[in-house]
């Protein structure tokens, strides 16, 4: 399968922090979450895949070319959307679109005019005097107008009401059915992974510390309440532990392995639970070879 972009030991440094070295690939049609704390190296990535920033060491490529500074034809494959976007300020939002539709030849006026209605976004006023979230339409509006085969966003829907945001989830969505589009995306907001993201990344501290589809993960970790008289026995998958007398709730990270162990012990009145995919975030996040008793 074609692969959207590629990093290879990827690294860049900043006083304090160091992003890498990474080694991360996906693949044309994937939608990708790219998770971790503020602090991590998410925005840093992203800025690498776009070019707006150099990486000290490691190599990009975007649909199978090098991102080279001196290049420019990668980069109209490329659109990304930062939670902070950069305008002409003095200037309209439709005058903003006007002048960025001039350098691509898969723009599209009557694609910008549809996603603004779409998104309620006010064309007509000065860019200096809108709201955040307005100001992240617009920057929405601009990415998905160029049809860009990868589109990197950075807190997308960060500002946005949620009739709003849901509409672009929708626009998403609707971008992928082509098969032809990449999405790879930071957010904060966890509730977006859940109807987006098919596959996620976890970064912490400027490396790479899980990647796994979110099915996969949502199989795989869960709650588990039961009871016993003894012991509860050691099982590292466990990373968080709470009982009151004998009875128990555990949540696993390997459910399966979990229930296993527990059926050897002797437990009884067992019963399980999936867990919602933004609690799972969190636990890995987390650091899930740390267990929480509670």
């Amino acid at each position: 399968m074609t692969q959207a972009f590629a990093l290879s030991g990827l690294r860049k440094s900043y006083a304090g922090f160091t992003l890498g070295p990474l080694d991360l690939a996906v693949d044309v049609g994937s939608v990708v979450g790219f998770v971790g704390p503020n602090g991590s190296g998410k925005t840093t990535t992203l800025r690498c895949l776009s070019g707006q920033i150099r990486p000290q060491e490691g190599r990009v490529e975007i649909l199978g070319r090098p991102a080279d500074a001196e290049a420019v034809d990668w980069r109209h494959d490329v659109a990304f959307v930062s939670d902070e976007p950069a305008f002409f300020e003095e200037w309209t939002g439709r005058r903003n679109l006007e002048f960025v539709g001039r350098y691509f030849d898969s723009w599209s006026s009557a694609r910008a005019d549809e996603l603004a209605e779409r998104f309620a976004c006010p064309l007509e006023q000065k860019v200096k005097t809108l709201s955040k979230g307005n100001r992240v339409k617009l920057a929405l509006v601009m990415a998905l107008s160029r049809d860009a085969r990868l589109l990197l966003l950075d807190e997308p829907t960060a500002g946005l009401d949620p009739v709003v945001r849901s509409e672009v989830l929708d626009v998403l969505w609707e971008l992928l059915e082509s098969g032809q589009h990449t999405i790879f995306y930071s957010t904060h907001n966890l509730s977006d992974i859940d109807r987006l993201a098919d596959e996620l990344v976890f970064l912490r501290d400027g490396q790479i510390g899980e990647r796994a589809p979110k099915d996969s993960l949502m199989e795989r970790w869960g709650q588990i309440s039961f009871q016993l008289a003894g012991d509860v026995p050691t099982m590292a998958e466990v990373v968080q532990a709470r009982n009151d007398g004998e009875q128990h709730q555990l949540v696993s990270r390997d459910v399966q392995a979990t229930l296993a162990r527990l059926s050897d012990a002797g437990a009884h009145q067992v019963q399980h639970s999936p867990l919602p995919i933004d609690e799972i975030a969190v636990h890995i996040l987390k650091g899930a070879n740390h267990v929480a008793h509670r």
